[in-house]
């Protein structure tokens, strides 16, 4: 896996990410750090990717076992150290999976099996952060 991060300049904290699939990803900072707040900051996008790592696991684990998923969201709430580094502390990761008739036991089998052995996301977080889940059944 590659990523390249480029400055856009030095009127501000704007990077743009080229990653190895092709995508771009903009980021910037406050603007008590110099930034002019016109995308995620560097932080937010690892706590979004750990959020879409996540979420891809659990839809995929529910479609093999043949469950009628129909939506899946994460909403994450992180805590972070105080003092550099900050790292994160704590994150809550609420799951909402709508779908038929779905078992909340395999819902939440899977999204154990995504954070003990398939989120990489997550597992490197827990190094750092209390990783804590929850579930919210939708019939839809």
């Amino acid at each position: 896996m590659e990523c390249t991060i480029n400055w856009m300049g030095t009127d501000g904290m704007s990077f743009v990410a080229q990653t190895g699939s092709g995508h771009m990803l903009a980021m910037d900072g406050a603007p008590e750090g110099g930034g002019h707040n016109l995308a995620p900051r560097p932080m937010e996008t690892v706590l979004a990717g750990t959020g879409g790592c996540t979420a891809y696991d659990v839809v995929l684990i529910l479609k093999r076992g043949r469950h009628d998923v129909r939506g899946c969201q994460v909403q994450l709430k992180a805590e972070r150290a105080a003092t550099d580094p900050k790292v994160f502390t704590g994150i809550h990761m609420h799951f909402v999976v709508t779908g038929k008739a779905l078992d909340r036991a395999a819902v939440e089998r899977a999204v154990a099996l995504s954070h003990e052995k398939y989120c990489s996301a997550s597992i490197m977080l827990a190094k750092t952060a209390a990783i804590t889940t929850s579930v919210e059944l939708v019939e839809g």
